[in-house]
């Protein structure tokens, strides 16, 4: 998220100085009234104009180029094995998204093959669920 840039913030803060009402400065100059009132409460208290610093860092735990080449040599691998074969310490979310941002997504249909005894889903149906609550019709 990008912070708004100190000549608004000094353009908002003369408006209040002018005694215009917080929902007139928020109207001229796009912003929201809570956006305002922020910043009139900031140079009130803390004496400051600029925005509140950024806390906390964003790092990159997880090498995407050995990641992408785990998943080269094991496509079927779970989010753990992958964490575990990174040697790193991480949640699966992490990892999660390292493959998100590689362009790499879950295997979406089942491995598993078709029936032979019955269909398992509607040829001539409507895409979409069809109301009923069994996933196997009736033969």
């Amino acid at each position: 998220m990008v912070s708004y840039s100190l000549d608004l913030r000094a353009k908002v803060l003369g408006a209040y100085d002018r005694g215009m009402s917080t929902r007139d400065i928020a109207a001229a100059f796009g912003v929201s009234t809570a956006w305002t009132r922020r910043v009139r409460q900031r140079r009130r208290e803390h004496g400051e104009l600029g925005p509140r610093p950024r806390v906390g860092s964003h790092t990159l735990k997880i090498d995407r180029t050995r990641l992408g080449g785990l998943v080269q040599a094991k496509p079927d691998a779970t989010l753990a094995e992958l964490r575990e074969k990174l040697g790193i310490q991480c949640s699966l979310s992490a990892v999660w998204n390292a493959l998100r941002d590689l362009g790499l997504s879950y295997k979406k249909r089942p491995s598993t093959p078709p029936s032979r005894i019955v269909r398992t889903w509607r040829r001539d149906g409507p895409t979409g669920s069809s109301g009923r609550s069994a996933s196997i019709p009736r033969v």
